[in-house]
């Protein structure tokens, strides 16, 4: 049985194409007559595996794609393929999945994280993040977009995966290669907006909201209950059919939703249903600019009961503090109390004024929310491609001071993440890239790129085209750094850290009243010292230009340090950007 919906259309058939192109078969859908299902086209149609088909409405005999279309093998303007789902021939029976609280995540981007920007090239690189203690590999958008390479926000067809990356069939051969090693896949979708080229939904249907738009287009109508739908059955695809292990919800502060039962709360209700029901922990991850508590509260205390959100509060204090950066939304973490709020709290603007919205702005977190449901990060692919050359902190910070960052990243209460090559310090930018194969929109993004730039007083002769082949290039990480200084340093350092997150009950304990941050130096942003309690730990983390001197008694354990620090009486001396771990009450082997 086939089935559509599209109530724009009077009427709608099914083309079935044959090898040449040509039709094969073409069927007209009958409308269904139940008033539940208004809108909706059904037709008794078999296919078959790989069988190419797409939709004529009304009168037009331009073929479009399925909106619901699993496979787009020749691209988002041309035919959907038939794909089964249940064919695959799963071995990951055993997999139980994994909790994020403890989690490690790796964030990664596909198309650029090998040479060859494939799923199946990825496979071949699963063993190193296993090796490094991730537990979790977090993928950038791979639904299906317009054009060779896009940073995967662009999608046109959310069932899809990008033919580019290898399609559908190459996506589960991912996931289960990944159970294999005990990585547990999240999924990063866009529900928020769809992209500029490709985007056949609204000749079906009612799927963007006239009049109201976001950043990124006009808003998804979700005052439509078969596009609330939409949403809702492509999440549960990607955890059901795809074994995906959880969802990162892309930008959910654009989600105009006025319906009683928001829709985020409307996928955790059905999410954890699956999850019941398939005896693995499931998880839904937030991007939120509102500080807002609500979405990882539980449904019994009036929250949507999702299981995570990124905090980009902790972003900005963090990178602040690593690079003395002031400008723009940094302007209010270069206060001395940044690092220290949002690791107690989780959130710096928890209701005090924003300079940089110009009010008040977000809520506190209550102490009972669990540290982990906070994901927390130094660097993201936003933070570096959203910067003008598409920087890491590598291009400007020393291999001490990202040591540093290490260390408060790997420290750091919330649940950890790192991006696809952070681990070594890579040297490649990750910039902002298209290959929009239509030269107006090519050009509008180009211009509209540099334009934002210049009026963030960025010099616009710095800014890459996004559209120039070689922006893409040269975003691919180099895996031939890996073993040479000192990214093999660096490498260890991430290693030894994440093992001893796991070794140490300490850096996995929820309970945010156990945090303590205590500023030792204040020489400015860039160049403070500070002693963070975790427990029974302390990170004591130095990132001024001079020695600082600690009191640590000789019965504490120094369990790693990014620079041998020097004992004095009853002092530990920690050079210039240096950090170090310490445990009390144990004799120190030094």
């Amino acid at each position: 049985m086939t089935a559509v919906w599209a109530p724009r259309a009077g009427r709608v058939r099914l083309r079935v194409l044959d090898e040449t192109g040509g039709t094969r078969e073409e069927r007209a859908l009958v409308p269904a007559q139940d008033d539940g299902c208004a809108g909706w086209w059904h037709g008794d149609v078999r296919l078959r595996e790989g069988d190419r088909y797409g939709y004529l409405l009304g009168d037009d005999e331009r073929l479009r794609p399925d909106p619901r279309s699993r496979w787009q093998p020749d691209g988002v303007h041309e035919a959907s393929a038939f794909f089964d789902p249940r064919a695959f021939a799963w071995t990951d029976g055993s997999w139980h999945g994994r909790p994020l609280a403890g989690a490690v995540i790796s964030e990664v981007h596909i198309g650029t994280f090998t040479p060859e920007g494939t799923l199946d090239s990825a496979i071949e690189r699963l063993d190193h993040l296993a090796d490094l203690g991730v537990t979790h590999v977090e993928l950038l958008p791979v639904n299906a977009f317009n054009g060779a390479w896009n940073w995967g926000y662009d999608g046109v067809l959310w069932y899809a995966v990008h033919a580019g990356y290898g399609g559908p069939h190459a996506y589960q051969r991912f996931v289960d290669a990944a159970h294999a090693r005990g990585l547990a896949v999240i999924q990063d979708v866009v529900y928020n907006h769809l992209g500029p080229s490709g985007n056949y939904l609204p000749e079906f249907g009612p799927y963007l909201r006239e009049g109201s738009r976001n950043t990124w287009g006009d808003s998804i109508d979700l005052d439509q209950p078969a596009v609330r739908s939409f949403i809702v059955e492509n999440a549960l695809m990607w955890l059901r059919d795809h074994h995906v292990d959880g969802l990162r919800l892309d930008a959910v502060h654009a989600l105009h939703d006025t319906q009683p039962t928001h829709i985020l709360k409307e996928l955790a209700e059905r999410v954890d249903a699956l999850s019941a029901q398939q005896g693995r922990p499931l998880t839904l991850i937030a991007e939120s600019d509102l500080n807002d508590p609500t979405l990882i509260l539980p449904r019994e205390a009036g929250g949507y009961g999702l299981t995570a959100q990124w905090s980009d509060d902790w972003h900005h204090a963090v990178h602040v503090a690593l690079t003395g950066e002031t400008n723009g939304y940094y302007a209010d973490f270069a206060a001395p109390d940044a690092l220290g709020k949002v690791t107690r709290g989780g959130f710096f603007h928890d209701g005090t004024f924003s300079t940089f919205r110009g009010r008040p702005h977000g809520a506190p977190i209550p102490a009972e929310v669990p540290a982990w449901r906070l994901v927390t990060f130094a660097q993201d692919h936003d933070q570096i491609g959203n910067r003008a050359v598409g920087d890491r902190l590598s291009a400007a910070l020393s291999p001490d001071r990202l040591a540093v960052a290490a260390v408060l990243v790997l420290t750091a209460p919330g649940t950890p993440m790192l991006f696809m090559g952070e681990e070594w310090g890579a040297s490649t930018p990750w910039q902002f890239f298209t290959a929009h194969p239509e030269p107006e929109l090519g050009r509008a993004t180009a211009e509209g790129r540099i334009a934002e730039f210049a009026r963030m007083g960025w010099d616009p002769d710095i800014v890459p085209d996004p559209q120039d082949p070689q922006t893409f290039v040269r975003s691919h990480l180099d895996w031939g750094e890996v073993a040479a200084p000192p990214h093999d340093r660096l490498l260890a350092l991430h290693r030894e850290l994440i093992a001893l997150r796991r070794s140490c009950p300490e850096l996995t304990d929820p309970a945010t009243s156990t945090h303590e941050v205590t500023l030792v130096v204040d020489g400015g942003p860039a160049r403070r010292a500070w002693r963070i309690g975790r427990g029974g730990l302390e990170v004591l983390v130095n990132l001024t230009a001079e020695p600082v001197s600690f009191p640590v008694p000789p019965g504490h354990e120094v369990l790693l340090s990014t620079r041998s620090p020097e004992r004095d009486g009853e002092a530990l001396a920690l050079g210039p950007d240096s950090a170090a771990i310490v445990r009390s009450g144990r004799a120190d082997p030094s």
